[in-house]
């Protein structure tokens, strides 16, 4: 029998389809669903019962941020018509291929409703352990007393994902001794609002190669300050 006679008998008569498996971020146990669907349904009865909620919440994320990063996909879409160039269908624009600079450093963020209260960049070589993020934590509190006199007065909620660091005692105990509440984030390990907020003031940073970059060395402001490790930064971080 020939492939084609196959291929019909499969498809057509018995009405079978090869599917392909779906690549999820983790696969969970049953434990973990029903903790992940009552934590949520938790926030949702206190969205209700407290319309303000998420008007107090600052959430941490961070990412790597590039000395030169390549346009993504959505970054280099044009405006075509049937008049543009080839026509009449619309041809994008070529570029060769390019790898991300070997140069990079780690952004965290503190974010609410209305956009970015903090921003730190890490100095090379530094390991996000509980000591240092609790002295990221003192900045954060510091920031939001000086910055945002309304959240500090009514009180603001800690948003953070399960790293280490910030699951330790010792930053449990900073955080309870200092009356911060912090809303729980379910397992396992996951970024808040990664996808939310980052790209967009890293588009301003991405596709722009850094001036002070050159060859395998880049220097720094200040002096090679390492809180400054790029000169080339979003606006809206600064």
């Amino acid at each position: 029998m020939d492939s084609e006679s196959v291929r019909r008998i499969l498809r057509e008569e018995l009405n079978i389809r090869k599917v392909c498996a779906k690549i999820v971020p983790k696969l969970l146990p049953d434990e973990q669903k029903e903790r992940r669907k009552k934590l949520c349904l938790d926030l949702l009865h206190r969205t209700e019962n407290e319309p303000d909620l998420l008007n107090s919440i600052i959430t941490c994320d961070g990412t790597w941020v590039f000395a030169y990063d390549p346009e993504t996909k959505r970054q280099s879409m044009q405006w075509k018509s049937t008049s543009s160039p080839r026509p009449p269908h619309p041809t994008p624009k070529k570029r060769a291929r390019m790898s991300r600079s070997k140069f990079k450093a780690m952004l965290t963020v503190f974010f609410d409703v209305l956009g970015t209260v903090m921003a730190e960049w890490i100095p090379s070589g530094q390991t996000v352990n509980q000591r240092y993020y609790t002295e990221v934590l003192t900045k954060l509190r510091e920031r939001v007393r000086r910055k945002l006199p309304e959240l500090w007065r009514n009180g603001w909620i800690l948003h953070q994902d399960n790293a280490p660091a910030h699951n330790s005692l010792s930053v449990k105990q900073f955080l309870a001794n200092r009356n911060i509440t912090v809303l729980e984030h379910p397992p396992p390990l996951a970024r808040p609002r990664s996808l939310r907020l980052l790209p967009l003031p890293k588009d301003q940073v991405s596709a722009h190669r850094n001036p002070f970059c050159v060859g395998k060395k880049c220097e720094r402001k200040n002096g090679g300050d390492p809180q400054q490790p790029y000169t080339t930064r979003p606006a809206e971080l600064l």
